[in-house]
């Protein structure tokens, strides 16, 4: 059977490349899309979500409008000099058919969960506002998810947008905290593990070069946030942030985990950071081994996780309930 996921998320270019990655893997069943600000508010982001399924022939996948500012921090910016204005890569797409379901991201999260329990895999790979809104909305929702596998934070590595910080955990780091700590099984794909893989130029070329919708999709979309990665750090290519959630789902023999505590810092100059407890004395009494556990990914297989990227983005698999073969 495949996984139930719910992705939280705000597309954004990787977004979108690890959302049709999901929906092209027979493990994995999407059933439902939450959105959030972060590389784009969140206005465009629901109707970037809508533009994708509409995409992928899965129009039948609901989307719903989420969290428009952090819980406590005030939202400075959003990424768009990352992502582009509209978030695709400045390729200006058409408006999407459909709107948003009828309520909001977290009641959405709360009740699609809570009707299917121990089946839901929680996957942010945007700030995480959404879900610490949820969790707060139904505490029971952390005994019944069967797990949440994150995109954000770095336990070993510096962050990227300063050196203490993620980009998704410092947009609103007291949800981050509220998500870490709740006591569900929680999996951080952070740029410990995204930053070692790199799409380079020639491989997001042999993937345009399969000639399926799809990859030229992605080949159109992709070259603003090649830009941005050459010019930031010099890449001929891009590193595989979101993707790299989604590849835990699919194959976690593709990582390498470590276990510990994670705490946010919620204020000063280390505002954001992922800060994991990885002494083996951890489990001794004191105030950090009052926290639960978090799966942090730290080693990746690179080589792997390409290869499989390829396969599914480039293949042909049509899923269930799809209105057409995703190309």
């Amino acid at each position: 059977m495949p996984k139930k996921i719910i992705i939280d998320t705000d597309p954004g270019v990787d977004d979108a490349m690890a959302i049709l990655f999901a929906l092209k893997s027979p493990e994995l069943e999407v059933v439902g899309l939450t959105t959030i600000f972060g590389n784009v508010h969140t206005k465009l982001a629901t109707q970037n979500a809508l533009r994708l399924v509409e995409f992928a022939g899965r129009p039948d996948i609901p989307v719903a409008h989420g969290a428009e500012l952090p819980l406590v921090v005030p939202l400075s910016y959003v990424a768009d000099f990352v992502h582009g204005a509209d978030g695709l890569g400045n390729t200006n797409p058409s408006p999407p058919q459909g709107r948003p379901a009828d309520m909001p991201a977290a009641q959405f999260i709360v009740e699609t969960v809570m009707a299917n329990p121990g089946d839901i895999t929680l996957v942010p790979v945007g700030p995480l506002t959404n879900i610490a809104l949820a969790v707060a909305l139904e505490p029971r929702l952390v005994e019944n998810v069967a797990g949440v596998v994150l995109m954000g934070g770095a336990a070993t590595v510096n962050g990227n947008v300063n050196p203490a910080a993620e980009a998704n955990i410092i947009h609103d780091p007291h949800a981050a905290d509220v998500v870490l700590t709740a006591g569900w099984p929680v999996t951080m794909v952070g740029l410990d593990v995204t930053m070692q893989t790199v799409m380079t130029d020639n491989y997001l070329a042999s993937l345009a070069d399969s000639g399926t919708a799809t990859t030229a999709f992605i080949a159109k979309i992709s070259p603003f946030y090649v830009d941005f990665h050459r010019e930031a750090y010099g890449l001929a290519g891009m590193h595989t942030h979101d993707p790299s959630a989604i590849a835990y789902l699919v194959d976690s023999t593709l990582f390498t985990t470590e276990a510990g505590p994670v705490r946010v810092i919620t204020e000063g100059l280390g505002l954001g950071q992922t800060l994991m407890d990885r002494r083996q004395r951890w489990r001794e009494p004191n105030a950090w081994s009052e926290q639960p556990a978090v799966n942090v990914c730290l080693g990746v297989d690179s080589d792997r996780l390409l290869a499989l990227y390829r396969e599914r983005i480039a293949g042909r698999y049509l899923g269930p309930k799809r209105n057409k073969t995703v190309e």
